[in-house]
């Protein structure tokens, strides 16, 4: 059986759902197959947390750890770290040098979706319709930004991280300056986006040598301003609906759009893509290249709208690993 090591935790605010999400993979995870290894990630150390609750440390020059006496080296990995470092390409450059192989996006493909205004200036090439934005860099001294011609309400988000921390919903230009300071505490950039009136819609993507699976749509519908931290994790602040309550042509064009934006960016593994959908039109919000997995999940629980379980999605995810090779 393949020795898969499940990678958790990570340096960002998203630690906690991660944890969540990497339960429930290895509960899920093909035990006739894999044998997993939770691999818990901090900036202080990198260690595996056996089943028995102890923890061994990662020996970071080739990605091992020790128990009685044995080396144990990985055959995969399957990282499940929701932010930085392993969302954003660090610790998929790290594999790609020892030569170990790991599922989802290469490097590049997770570092450029992970940055939000990077990654819509790359789709907007190919004609995916996104909000006017602009970015702000330089968390020290930053100079406020021109946004004549913007149209408030406007959204002020960090740059480079998930889950809606640090996001705040300006609806005058008296709250511009408490809100980029609130999503520098995020990030070293922050992107402001025009609101979009619309329906929010999710759509996970998942491509591999033996499937392609794109999945129903979810309609996010937010009992609060704007789908935030709360609204995502606080059960009752938000209903997720799927299949969306949308015609059949406008479901499907959610549908295609996701697929093309999978394929032009070169993602692997599932991802997930988030849209308003404005006049007919999807326009595109972010993309989230390791997005949840817990119970709580969108992608769960479209796989099971879907007609598939959390244990085919994860075998669909790992095959490729070992037929590319």
């Amino acid at each position: 059986m393949k020795k898969i090591a499940v990678l958790a935790g990570g340096y960002s605010s998203e630690y906690g759902i991660s944890l969540n999400s990497a339960e429930q993979v290895i509960r899920h995870l093909d035990k006739s197959l894999y044998v997993p290894y939770l691999i818990i990630i901090t900036r202080e150390r990198w260690y595996w947390k056996s089943p028995e609750g102890e923890k061994i440390l990662v020996d970071r020059n080739d990605f091992s750890v020790s128990a009685g006496g044995e080396k144990i080296l990985f055959d995969g990995v399957l990282i499940v770290i929701h932010g930085t470092p392993g969302e954003d390409g660090r610790l998929q450059s790290y594999f790609d040098l020892l030569d170990i192989p790991y599922a989802g996006c290469d490097a590049f493909v997770s570092a450029l979706t992970f940055n939000k205004y990077a990654c819509k200036v790359f789709l907007e090439k190919y004609h995916i319709a996104t909000a006017p934005s602009l970015l702000i860099r330089y968390r020290k001294g930053w100079i406020a930004p021109d946004t004549e011609g913007m149209k408030y309400p406007l959204f002020v988000k960090p740059n480079t991280s998930g889950s809606s921390f640090g996001v705040s919903k300006v609806h005058d230009p008296s709250g511009l300056t408490a809100a980029i300071r609130e999503a520098f505490r995020e990030s070293d950039e922050v992107i402001i986006e025009e609101f979009i009136e619309g329906t929010e819609v999710s759509c996970g993507v998942l491509k591999s040598g033996s499937h392609e699976i794109i999945f129903p749509p979810t309609e996010i519908v937010s009992k609060k301003d704007f789908f935030d931290y709360e609204a995502k994790y606080t059960e009752g602040m938000a209903e997720e609906i799927t299949p969306a309550r949308l015609p059949d042509h406008q479901l499907e064009k959610i549908r295609e759009t996701a697929s093309y934006i999978y394929s032009v960016l070169g993602c692997k593994g599932v991802v997930r893509v988030d849209f308003i959908l404005q006049d007919h039109t999807p326009c595109f919000l972010e993309i989230n290249t390791i997005p949840g997995l817990s119970r709580e999940s969108i992608i769960p629980r479209q796989a099971q709208v879907f007609g598939i379980g959390m244990k085919d999605l994860l075998n669909i995810e790992l095959e490729d690993l070992f037929t590319q090779r």
